[in-house]
């Protein structure tokens, strides 16, 4: 733990946010206005240096803007931190990746259903387990100890499984001893000095976070998740997840054949169910994270929606450059196309075609 922390201190220490007069921000908060978002937090790094951006509201209607600490649900963009820690405890030789999740604990929500024995973290990883997202609605009070029943054959298709994730999360926390939060604190959010993020809820968080916005544009109060979730109740800001990203790009933390993991396509996400469409022959899986080719190199991605909150990330590992984006608009995921072009450059992003049809 010791070496890690000197390591992504260093790596941290070479990365300056400048933070200075922001040329594109008019034409930001244009596109904002465009699309009906009321307030986005963005960081773009390319290199050493990167800019930031925190612009609009925090509630329409409302005189609070929007800063650099706001609070923000980053919903499955919480996803790729499980995976981060699920390799950094591989390397750890406290889990294998291949071996079935009901050899380190029982899952009482699957039953006796054998398709449960071959459900493996790798499985889980790229979305191959057949599971569904949700059972039911995961913010409800049933959802815990609601049945779980698979749709498809495991790592016979492409389905994506909020499910699969919290799976992977209660077998994390019984081979450690340690609740999700804890584990997401000591191996992520602490070494890193990330300390506004959280996967429950904080009262600290109160004075400054964001209300989502619905459809028509009426705020709606940020949720206050009191257990944490891997698959959705990520809080943080842009800064601190951009801190993350540049850690899980560059694969630091990780020893090089598990960081491998993380720009290798495992699966190629051809929908369970689903006629194939041109974007598909663009998109991967890797360990945690989506793979698509684009004009400017080989990409990282996620995209996060919990409703009234909506984010995405992309990273270009052979270029060192990065985008995230936090919003609290259920209209945020219709800036991405423009912003990808704005900061990575013009061409083909097909992660948006990929997405309106999932």
């Amino acid at each position: 733990m010791t070496i890690f922390r000197l390591r992504i201190t260093v790596l941290l220490a070479m990365i300056p946010t400048l933070t200075w007069a922001q040329p594109n921000a008019s034409q930001l908060q244009a596109l904002m206005r465009r699309h009906h978002v009321p307030g986005m937090q963005l960081v773009y790094t390319k290199g050493t240096t990167s800019q930031s951006y925190a612009l609009g509201l925090r509630a329409a209607g409302t005189k609070r803007p929007v800063t650099a600490t706001t609070t923000f649900e980053a919903a499955s963009l919480g996803k790729t931190m499980l995976a981060y820690v699920a390799l950094r405890l591989c390397d750890q030789g406290r889990f294998d990746l291949d071996r079935p999740l009901l050899d380190y604990a029982p899952y009482p929500r699957v039953g006796s259903q054998s398709a449960a024995r071959h459900i493996t973290a790798r499985l889980v990883l790229t979305h191959s387990t057949g599971l569904p997202n949700w059972a039911e609605n995961p913010w409800g009070a049933t959802w815990a100890s609601s049945p779980l029943r698979f749709r498809y054959a495991p790592d016979s298709c492409w389905n994506y499984s909020g499910e699969g994730y919290v799976w992977l999360q209660h077998t994390l926390e019984q081979i450690t001893g340690q609740s999700w939060e804890e584990l997401a604190r000591q191996q992520v959010c602490k070494p890193l000095g990330l300390p506004h993020s959280s996967f429950v809820w904080q009262p600290a968080f109160g004075a400054d976070a964001s209300a989502g916005h619905t459809s028509d544009g009426q705020p709606a109060p940020i949720e206050q998740f009191k257990q944490p979730n891997a698959g959705f109740s990520l809080y943080t800001n842009a800064l601190e997840y951009s801190r993350f990203l540049r850690v899980l790009s560059t694969g630091q933390g990780l020893k090089p054949a598990t960081a491998s993991l993380l720009m290798r396509a495992i699966n190629p996400a051809q929908r369970c169910g689903r006629v194939t469409t041109v974007a598909d022959d663009h998109i991967d899986w890797a360990m945690g994270v989506g793979l698509v080719a684009t004009e400017q190199g080989l990409a990282q991605w996620q995209w996060g929606d919990n409703t009234n909150f909506k984010g995405f990330f992309m990273s270009l590992p052979g270029k060192q450059e990065s985008l995230v984006v936090l919003t609290n608009s259920a209209h945020g995921d219709e800036l991405t196309d423009e912003l990808l072009k704005l900061f990575f450059g013009a061409g083909h992003y097909w992660v948006v075609d990929w997405l309106s049809a999932q």
